[in-house]
């Protein structure tokens, strides 16, 4: 169990008023965590700070080799003041799991999810209450060494600071348009595209810029190898419905694994759909939207939780998705989710964790 020392700030910020529009990502809380790491004595000196810079030195390993990681989750809060997280300890998992990849040391899992919870706590009160918002939590570690080699690094930083947010897309639950690419890549098998790290986003920028060109809101990546197999959207998982069937594509160490996509295939087998990890090649997809097979396609994320889309593009082809309106399957597992997370429904699977 991490012993965090705590610094409270002396001069704290004004808060958002209630029903103020919280763009993603741009405000943030009074506080942070942050813990040291130093070869050979490990993770220490845990402490929740005031929110402020970091100082580095321009040596540091990070801005050169891009040694660093992070993770998203929210926290929420119900009706009755209560402090929800949801299912911290896969984020926890997943932690290690690109610390693995990439050589950085792990973190408890239980340290990972007690840091989480602390500095979630000490800034409660910036929990937005408005439908649709929450506390977007952004834990990452960054490599610190003053040192100009391709290595591990043998100090980093891992941090974890916090935003009040409202919903990912300013349409909110409106159908959103997928480009699919068809000349970039993301990521292949036996790279990085399983791990949350900066790498794999700055890899998709190029394509991203062309979607939005294009009148499209995310790119939806190809397998990097025969370029004919769907992986994931930039920010999600993509799931599709085809003849009464959920179909998504199989994580295959390309794919990022979800905690929101886990949670999906989790409540539609609950429901009793028949749910396929398998290879979906855009072939079929195209397929399956000319004879219309093709139901519903959404995106799932933490920070969107369940997108809709309502049309993609690939090549010269315009697929419209249910006439471009949310499908029924998509509308319900979004208010499921979001239920569970903010406590307004049951929780059959003990996802939901109170602080």
């Amino acid at each position: 169990m991490l012993d965090i020392r705590l610094e409270l700030t002396k001069e704290p910020k004004e808060k958002p008023a209630k029903g103020a529009p919280l763009k993603f990502g741009h405000i943030f809380t009074d506080h942070m965590f942050v813990m040291n790491y130093t070869e050979g004595k490990g993770w220490h000196d845990a402490r929740i700070v005031p929110f402020q810079n970091i100082s580095l030195s321009p040596a540091a390993m990070v801005y050169h080799y891009g040694q660093e990681m992070f993770e998203g989750m929210k926290a929420y809060k119900g009706a009755n003041g209560e402090v929800f997280l949801f299912r911290p300890d896969m984020n926890a998992k997943r932690t290690n799991d690109t610390n693995t990849r990439l050589c950085i040391p792990h973190i408890p899992e239980e340290d990972f999810v007690q840091a989480v919870s602390e500095v979630v706590r000490v800034d409660q009160d910036w929990i937005p209450t408005d439908e649709g918002t929450s506390l977007y939590i952004r834990p990452f570690i960054i490599a610190t060494d003053e040192f100009l080699g391709v290595a591990p690094s043998k100090t980093y930083l891992f941090i974890i600071i916090l935003s009040p947010s409202g919903a990912y897309y300013a349409s909110g639950l409106a159908p959103v348009g997928i480009w699919i690419e068809d000349e970039y890549v993301r990521a292949v098998k036996g790279g990085m595209g399983f791990a949350k790290t900066g790498g794999n986003y700055a890899a998709s920028l190029i394509a991203q810029v062309k979607a939005h060109d294009g009148g499209y809101s995310q790119v939806l990546w190809l397998d990097g190898v025969e370029r004919k197999y769907i992986e994931e959207v930039g920010a999600m998982n993509i799931f599709f419905k085809i003849k009464g069937k959920v179909v998504t594509p199989a994580l295959n160490g390309s794919i990022l694994p979800g905690v929101t996509r886990n949670s999906v295939i989790a409540v539609c087998k609950h429901w009793g759909y028949e749910v396929e990890e398998r290879k979906v090649s855009v072939d079929e997809l195209v397929a399956a939207a000319q004879n219309g097979d093709l139901e519903e396609v959404w995106g799932t994320g933490t920070a969107a939780v369940v997108s809709p889309v309502g049309k993609l593009r690939y090549k010269d082809e315009v697929m419209m998705i249910g006439g471009g309106n949310i499908g029924e399957l998509t509308q319900k597992l979004y208010d499921e989710i979001t239920g569970i997370q903010w406590g307004k429904k049951d929780d059959p699977f003990g996802w939901r964790v109170q602080l």
